[in-house]
């Protein structure tokens, strides 16, 4: 059994392996590193077969999507820890070892993340994931370095250690005994927010996750989804409307559901007077689709809050991110208010 397993999801991601996994090959050699293949129909396999002919390759037989794909070839890995790594994640030297030594020293800790920068601008924080990820009262995620479209240069104010809320998927470290504990991602997510659906439930199972800055990596970011896809806009409305259900107890799902009915329709018909009528659609399926869920999702959430009742909320942010982001000015972590539990 090796002690850390990182696996790379890959699907079409030919170009993405020849120029990431060299680095990962190279920078990881207290782990064993597999790339689980998700049904690929391009050369993929073909520059594994001969570029990387020692690597352990797991190959499913169809695109079962980010959460599906990690659900399959995790089973088929022996580990204590396993690292979640996008295939378009540039790695740097001795990255690993500040995450396992975390988890080693500390537990309680469930999941990790390391500092995410940007590959392509490497003094700036990425989107996906920056300096540890948070979420509001209504539901909204952000992180340290990255509030919406606004990102941070990276001057090392996030070369701490500590809790978060949520770690990103594109690289997140978990224990073994974690990720299975929950099934795995929730495969109705497909992909998208599935990360986030996976901490809280660690958070309500009072475990923790953690952010540390002393390990880099290099993101290159909407990979497989552009920022403005429709499928991506789907997806996110879609799948925070599950997370919301499944976590929130009923009076303060009522509540901000009150507020997001709002919102999420400003949002949409924002796209609309911006040209973008693909996304106002997006929004519009993302929400008739989650009602048509509702029954699935619905047993998921009793199932959830019934083994796990009552856990810390310290990590969730007490205000609106919107009205801060928004109508404030507050474009940065620092300039938060009601900060006091997360720095």
């Amino acid at each position: 059994m090796s002690r850390t397993a990182v696996v790379i999801l890959n699907y079409n991601g030919e170009k993405l392996l020849r120029d990431f996994l060299p680095s990962v090959v190279q920078h990881s050699p207290q782990a064993e590193v597999i790339v689980a293949d998700n049904g690929s129909t391009d050369g993929s396999l073909a520059v594994l077969e001969q570029s990387f002919p020692n690597l352990r390759v797991i190959r499913l037989d169809q695109n079962y999507g980010f959460c599906g794909g990690y659900n399959r070839a995790l089973q088929q890995v022996d580990a204590d820890y396993y690292v979640l790594l996008n295939s378009d994640v540039e790695v740097t030297s001795g990255w690993l070892a500040p995450l396992i030594a975390t988890l080693d020293n500390q537990p309680e800790a469930a999941a990790i993340q390391p500092k995410v920068l940007a590959w392509a601008h490497k003094d700036l924080f990425e989107y996906a994931g920056a300096g540890g990820g948070f979420i509001d009262f209504l539901g909204y995620p952000f992180c340290r370095g990255r509030i919406f479209k606004t990102v941070e240069t990276d001057n090392q104010q996030y070369n701490d250690i500590r809790q978060i809320f949520w770690a990103t998927g594109a690289c997140l470290m978990i224990r073994r005994e974690a990720y299975h504990r929950f099934g795995g991602l929730d495969e109705d997510l497909f992909a998208h927010m599935e990360e986030i659906d996976l901490c809280w439930k660690l958070q309500r199972a009072n475990t923790q996750v953690w952010y540390n800055g002393q390990s880099t990596v290099y993101h290159v970011g909407a990979g497989t989804l552009g920022y403005e896809s429709p499928r991506k806009t789907y997806l996110n409305f879609r799948n925070n409307l599950i997370l919301l259900y499944k976590h929130l107890a009923w009076h303060e799902f009522i509540l901000v559901m009150l507020c997001r009915g709002v919102l999420d329709w400003v949002a949409a018909f924002t796209f609309l007077l911006q040209g973008q009528a693909n996304n106002f659609t997006a929004v519009l399926r993302a929400h008739l689709d989650f009602i048509k869920r509702l029954p699935q999702t619905h047993k998921k959430r009793n199932a959830l809050q019934k083994a796990y009742p009552s856990y810390s909320k310290k990590t969730i942010y007490s205000r609106s991110i919107l009205l801060q982001y928004y109508a404030l000015g507050r474009k940065h972590f620092s300039s938060l208010p009601d900060t006091q539990n997360y720095t």
